[in-house]
């Protein structure tokens, strides 16, 4: 029987990505659901030919942007919760360095991402190749190097043989529970084409199953002890529970025990926004409701999230009340934080854990009750500030972002997803958006990156083809990257995209003017300009001459009229109205924001002594 098997690099890696599989979904499905690819001379000759030798197995995409198309692989992991992923990859120089922020994006948010940027030759002998960095001290340094502190593994393949040890440990980094997160291989172009004799074994398929870490038998017992005293106990849900499948679990254990459930931006939709438990956002973006019941509550459990500082109000909304903090999470990293009682394990089975060992325990009525009324009171406020009126209720008698959230809610299906990343609409969608179902609601909000929207969106829609994507994206992130509308348009992949142009960076210009900076460089308006002022964008022209079907709209009545157009649409779909950039909703909490100490302006002074005083409710 034949043991090797004589390969090149990029062949043999292909094949290998080709071989993995993963239960998903009650079924045995390809790891790797494809690989983003945009070629150059770094890998087209290499990998490229690799990859059209496999594409019935593992198909190749085009896409229009490398951190476009890397986004949308992102996206992807992130919607089918970490069960499955891409792979991409770029020439060397540019494109490499291209998907460096979306590489940053997956770091943070512990997505798994598989990226292959080409290299320079390993030999030497043609250096310096085209688009070669050349480092004087250091002839091992690329460009590729700037991937390594936003990789959670980092390899540079110089040797064929190199993958048999590497491999392993890039698919083990992408599918792990803890280190999960983007893995980079770069492939110095000549090694792309060496040949090696692999073992055969090496590409054996493998079906991979989800790990799901216990939690230790002692700090079990103290989260439950610490719980059975709890008089106002509050659960804030993070997006290790959708990482986990434990939205059923998460839902059953509330019931079960009667507590309110507050949600971050990653863990939205975990619970569905009229249930009895559910409360709403938390935190700087979070509703009066929840943010009141975090501030009374005696007991938090903290489930799948990393608490960062939208969660916590830089660290003033509950620590300083002597409130006590378990943090069940399966990163030990994120489970001391903030001095928490750490209980360190999976999601779903420390929930079961916790359920099996309060047994018949609840609590209090009165405390469920008045989380029911107060979210109830929001939901009241929700219908005031959505509501479908025409009647000017902002300075420029422009629609808000709540409005337009309105109106797309009202026009919409249970089964929808929503997509957003950065400005003001993730606080928007963080207070306002009603989620139905699980992964209805995605938000790019650990890394915030300007111009992930219509990539996500792309990603999204790959993922979840059944259910409707729609992707809502100020103008300002619009202009950085839109190209994978193109892509979209090419793949059929249809998303449909509202464009709320409000003529410049309007929540920067807000936050600037909330720490006593008059308004500068945000606003269009408030930009150096020629004497005619900046341009009009035409959003709906730009995105039909990009092959998406458009047009642009004026008011909530020709919005919700356009929408209904673009459901029925059968590709992708774009909407451009223009928007109010200075009305916001109510709720939220104080963020650490820090303020000039020494200025020529007042209002800069004035708001740095009111940043002293919010300064002087953190704990430390």
């Amino acid at each position: 029987m034949k043991t090797t098997i004589r390969l090149t690099m990029a062949q043999a890696l292909v094949r290998y990505l080709a071989a993995q599989h993963i239960e998903y979904e009650g079924k045995v499905v390809p790891l790797f659901a494809g690989v983003f690819a945009i070629f150059g001379h770094g890998n087209v000759a290499g990998l490229g030919e690799a990859l059209y030798s496999i594409r019935e197995q593992l198909p190749t995409l085009r896409a229009h942007n490398e951190q476009g198309m890397a986004h949308a692989a992102i996206a992807f992991a992130k919607a089918t919760n970490r069960q499955r992923m891409m792979a991409c990859t770029t020439s060397i120089g540019p494109g490499a360095t291209n998907m460096v922020t979306a590489a940053a994006l997956a770091h943070v948010n512990r997505l798994p991402v598989l990226l292959l940027p080409g290299d320079i030759f390993a030999n030497r002998t043609p250096d310096p190749v085209l688009q070669q960095i050349e480092y004087f001290s250091d002839p091992t340094i690329s460009a590729n190097d700037c991937f390594k502190p936003v990789s959670r593994y980092f390899d540079r393949i110089m040797r064929p043989e190199q993958l048999i040890t590497s491999l392993p440990v890039a698919l083990q980094t992408l599918l792990d529970p803890v280190n999960c997160g983007p893995v980079t291989l770069a492939l110095p172009q000549d090694v792309q084409a060496e040949a090696y004799d692999y073992p055969v074994t090496l590409f054996d398929t493998h079906i991979h199953k989800q790990r799901r870490p216990a939690p230790d038998a002692a700090e079990l017992h103290s989260a439950i002890e610490v719980l059975q005293h709890a008089h106002k106990p509050l659960l804030i849900v993070g997006g290790g529970v959708h990482y986990s499948l434990a939205t059923s679990t998460l839902q059953q254990f509330a019931e079960q025990h009667q507590i309110p459930v507050a949600e971050t931006q990653a863990g939205k939709g975990a619970l569905a926004w009229n249930h009895p438990c559910y409360v709403g956002a938390i935190g700087v973006t979070g509703s009066n409701a929840a943010n009141q019941l975090a501030e009374q509550a005696d007991v938090i459990l903290a489930v799948g999230t990393r608490l960062q500082d939208f969660t916590t109000a830089s660290r003033t909304l509950f620590e300083q009340n002597g409130t006590k903090l378990i943090q069940l999470n399966a990163a030990p990293f994120d489970a001391i934080k903030h001095y928490a009682q750490a209980l360190i394990c999976d999601a779903q089975v420390g929930l079961e854990c916790l359920t099996q060992g309060l047994g018949t325990w609840q609590a209090s009525s009165n405390w469920l009750q008045q989380a029911q009324q107060a979210a109830a009171q929001w939901n009241n406020y929700y219908e005031q500030v959505t509501s479908a009126t025409e009647a000017p209720i902002t300075q420029t008698g422009l629609p808000s972002d709540a409005q337009v959230l309105g109106a797309i809610k009202r026009t919409g299906q249970t089964s929808d997803i929503i997509v957003c990343a950065a400005g003001g609409l993730p606080g928007e969608l963080h207070k306002l958006w009603r989620t139905d179902k699980p992964n209805g609601y995605h938000v790019e909000y650990g890394y915030s990156c300007m111009g992930y929207e219509i990539a996500g969106g792309l990603g999204v829609k790959m993922a979840q083809p059944q259910r409707e994507v729609i992707v809502v994206v100020g103008d300002g992130s619009y202009l950085m990257l839109n190209s994978e509308l193109a892509t979209s348009v090419m793949l059929g992949h249809k998303i449909i995209v509202v464009v709320l142009d409000n003529r410049g960076f309007a929540c920067i210009n807000r936050l600037q003017n909330a720490t006593g900076g008059a308004s500068f460089n945000n606003l269009l308006q408030h930009c150096q300009t020629v004497a005619e002022g900046a341009p009009e964008i035409d959003f709906a022209g730009h995105a039909r001459a990009l092959g998406a079907k458009s047009e642009s709209v004026a008011g909530i009545t020709e919005l919700e009229a356009a929408l209904v157009r673009a459901r029925q649409a059968q590709s992708t779909y774009v909407i451009a109205l223009k928007t109010d950039p200075y009305m916001t909703s109510q709720g939220g909490y104080w963020w650490d924001v820090a303020v000039p100490e020494v200025s020529e302006r007042e209002p800069v002074l004035n708001a740095h002594a009111a940043y002293i005083a919010a300064k002087n409710k953190q704990p430390y």
